[in-house]
């Protein structure tokens, strides 16, 4: 992952193709060797932040095993600096039907942040959580507010389309931060499948207030993915974003 970050150092259109490349280079790997197979424990994802007069670059490997997720990154851009980010999370079968979801996280800078969500029922399910963090420096990578509350409701079908909508809020800052999301994803063409998120936000954020509409598209194949989102005044700043990402599962 080192290398990602040398074009870092160099002009921004050097940089982005080198980005690209490398993750192009990844994905063709990936599906010259795509036999079919449907264990695949780990996801190399490289994304793209596009701002006004600005990029960052993110690079993430997340390794799975059941219900259990664990992650490695690294966020830059010019303005921010550069934050490593480390996390874990997992869901437990309390009852049937009713999950138990914790999840923790830790980042250079001193950062400290955890959730716990309860989802209940199948195939429709209810779904509330709770999330707190030390307040400390950090690039949230989430794009929704992380010390809040949430709720939501949804349906998983067994051929493995979803919808769901969620909310979460801010209940510490004082902010009145909210984001809706409405999410589906729909299995499309085999093992290929959509996904697709709009995102409502309003709440108090560094310019004043916010009310604004987002949005993400994805592309998954067995081996590799694709995504772009519209995300305005991401995290509640004055920046308004594009991000681009792309990743191969292995």
């Amino acid at each position: 992952m080192r290398s990602v970050w040398l074009v870092a150092r160099v002009p921004d259109g050097l940089r982005l193709v080198g980005i690209w490349t490398m993750a192009a280079l990844l994905m063709g790997a990936a599906c010259a060797a795509d036999d079919g197979a449907s264990a695949r424990d780990f996801k190399l994802t490289f994304g793209d932040y596009l701002y006004h007069d600005a990029h960052g670059q993110d690079v993430n490997l997340r390794w799975q095993h059941g219900d259990t997720h664990a992650w490695l990154g690294e966020y830059s851009d010019a303005s921010f600096g550069r934050q490593w980010r480390t996390g874990i999370d997992g869901a437990f079968e309390l009852a049937p039907a009713l999950q138990l979801m914790p999840s923790v996280q830790v980042a250079s800078g001193g950062f400290v942040g955890g959730s716990v969500n309860v989802q209940w029922g199948h195939p429709w399910y209810v779904l509330a959580g709770w999330g707190r963090t030390n307040l400390r420096p950090y690039f949230n990578l989430n794009f929704d507010p992380n010390d809040a509350v949430t709720f939501g409701a949804g349906h998983q079908a067994d051929d493995g389309s979803q919808i769901a909508l969620t909310l979460i809020a801010d209940d510490r800052l004082h902010t009145g931060q909210r984001d809706w999301h409405l999410q589906g994803r729909w299995p499309v063409w085999g093992d290929q499948r959509l996904t697709l998120d709009l995102l409502r936000k309003t709440g108090l954020g560094d310019g004043g207030p916010v009310r604004a509409w987002g949005w993400t598209a994805g592309w998954d194949w067995p081996a590799w993915f694709l995504r772009i989102a519209r995300d305005p005044k991401q995290n509640f700043s004055t920046q308004d974003a594009t991000r681009l990402s792309a990743g191969v599962r292995f």
